[in-house]
Formats: structure tokens, sequence, C-alpha cells
């Protein structure tokens, strides 16, 4: 008798402890998967040797998270103490207290970014750099001088005639407090990546000797227009001019070779200034780009089209009027820039 009371008992007991683990572990996993108290994406930021603890007293005292002792509990019992990685993170409305923890340990940190334009200047990419959000200043170069522009090659260890052109124009992301140095050196690392690869593929027979002169057409072509469809019929244009020992007169060039004394409108005066980039001055291309190049601009300094125009002219809708001689091209400035 008295051992039927004792196991009734016991199994009383266990119905019991197995009802509250049933429960106890439910609102544990409701909790688990539970939305934060996030109504706007929010930065937490993990700093660098900051404990488990720590990081769980500071997400609750944003009153982002709640029982930040189940947190802990939930971390420990997963290994995953240790697991979680400085940084910046972006915690969404619907996450909850397991994508938290995942995010954390993830290394998956808050991106930025920063944007490069085709047609920019070296100097006008550095300060865009410089613009951005959450980057850290480390350079304080005016590339414009020819001093600066030396101190920028040294850094960026590379020998060229100067820094102008060597930035791939794209969107670059990178994490909080990412130096300006480490922005630049990407986009110059990726810049001679693209080169090298088009200059591999490039026609056969071009007047280059060096993928570097490639870059400095496809600058200029970058400037002379923004329509990709005839960007390959201004590098004709251009080749078959180098070719037949024709000066290139682009008028970018002029205003590149002009600097801060360029104020809107070219003179016929400035024409007849010799600058190193006045290409109505000087034979062949000029000792450096003039701008950042894309992929487009550079794809057609290696790859121009076979037609015979020698000339173009703006036709004030952004497109161009090509013609194959003098006569027909001082028509048509006649009729699209005269008027």
């Amino acid at each position: 008798m008295m051992n039927l009371l004792v196991r009734s008992r016991v199994r009383s007991a266990l119905a019991v402890m197995l009802i509250f683990i049933i429960i106890t572990t439910g609102l544990f996993s409701a909790w688990l998967y539970s939305s934060l108290n996030v109504s706007q994406p929010i930065t937490v930021v993990v700093r660098d040797g900051s404990s488990l603890s720590q990081i769980a007293r500071q997400v609750a005292g944003d009153e982002i998270l709640s029982f930040p002792a189940l947190f802990i509990f939930w971390a420990r019992i997963n290994g995953q103490e240790n697991s979680l990685r400085s940084g910046e993170y972006e915690v969404l409305p619907g996450d909850s207290p397991l994508s938290l923890l995942r995010l954390l340990t993830s290394g998956k940190t808050k991106q930025y970014s920063v944007t490069l334009i085709e047609g920019w200047t070296f100097q006008q990419a550095l300060e865009a750099i410089w613009a951005a959000e959450k980057i850290q200043r480390t350079l304080y170069v005016d590339t414009r001088d020819p001093q600066g522009s030396k101190s920028m090659l040294e850094m960026l260890a590379i020998e060229r005639s100067g820094v102008e052109g060597l930035l791939f124009p794209d969107t670059y992301f990178y994490d909080a407090n990412a130096s300006d140095l480490a922005i630049v050196r990407r986009a110059q690392q990726r810049g001679t990546e693209i080169l090298r690869q088009q200059w591999g593929d490039r026609l056969g027979t071009l007047p280059f000797e060096t993928s570097y002169e490639a870059l400095i057409l496809a600058s200029i072509i970058e400037k002379e227009s923004g329509i990709n469809a005839e960007k390959s019929r201004i590098s004709g244009v251009f080749i078959r001019r180098l070719e037949a020992g024709m000066r290139l007169q682009s008028d970018p060039t002029v205003i590149y070779g002009m600097g801060d004394s360029f104020t809107g409108n070219i003179t016929r005066a400035d024409l007849r200034q010799t600058t190193a980039y006045n290409t109505y001055q000087i034979n062949g291309l000029p000792p450096t780009p003039i701008a950042l190049a894309g992929r487009e601009s550079i794809y057609a300094s290696l790859h121009p089209d076979d037609s015979n125009s020698l000339y173009f002219v703006a036709k004030g809708d952004g497109s161009h009027y090509f013609s194959s001689n003098l006569e027909e091209h001082n028509d048509a400035v006649r009729r699209f820039q005269l008027q």
C-alpha cells in the first residue's frame, strides 16, 4: 500500500515537472522567436573586446531586448559566448533574439557606401570619399598639385605619370571607420584589374604601346560623351586621327589643362595656349588621363568602330554628328553650334 502511494506521488511529481518543462520550454521558445522592441532600423555597435554579458546589458539598456539573462543563457548553451564579433550591426523590425544572436556572430556588419562617378577627377573622387559617412580621413593631399599627386602615387606604391584616372568609378561598400586610403586602394586595384582584362581582349591593331595609353584615350572618350552607344564611334575618330598623324583636337583635354582658369567657355585664345593637355597644340595623347573612365569608355578605346569618320560635333542634345571630311564637318558646326 505504501509503495503504491509513493509511486503515485512520484508519478504526480514527474507529471508536474514535465508540465513545467513543457510550459517553460514553450515560453522560452516564444521569447526566442518574438520580435525585438524595434520599430525602425537601429544600429547596434559591438565594441572590440566586449563580453557577452556586456553586449546583452547594452542591448537591454537600449530597450531593444527584454530578458538579457535568457539571451546570455541561449548563447552559452549553444557555445556562442565567445563568437560575437565587433562592428556595427543593423537590427531591423521583425528581428528576434535568435536572429539578433545570429547577426552578432555572423560578422555581417552594417555597410556604408560611396559612389565614384565616371568623368570625375581624382580630386573629386577623394572629396566624395571624405564626405561619405563613417570614413576615417587619413589623407591630406591635393592631387591637383604635382607634389600631392606624387605623394599619392607613393602611398599607392605605383609608378605612373600622375594619379589622374587611376580609380575605377563604381560604388564601394565598407565598414564603419574604414580609411579613405583603403577605399582609394580598392578603387585603384579594381581599375587596374579591369584595364588588364580589357587590354587582353583588345582588337589586334591599335596605336597603343601600353594599356595606360588606352586608359588615357578612354578618359577623353568619357568626357566627350555620356552616350554609350556612340563611344566606339568617338574612339574610332580618335584612333584614325592618331594613325594619320592628326591632332586629336579634343575640347575636354583643353579644359583639363586650363585647370582653375577655366570659367565655363573655351576661347580661341585658349585653343592657342600650349599646355601638356591641349590636343589642339600637341601631337598624340596627353601625358595622363583627364578623368575617371568607366568600363564602356575603356572598352570603346580598345574597340573603335571601323567607319571613316574623322570629325564629330555636339548636336546640342547630348549626341554627336560624325563627318568623314572637313567640309562636311564645317557644315555640321554651322548647323549645330553656330545657330
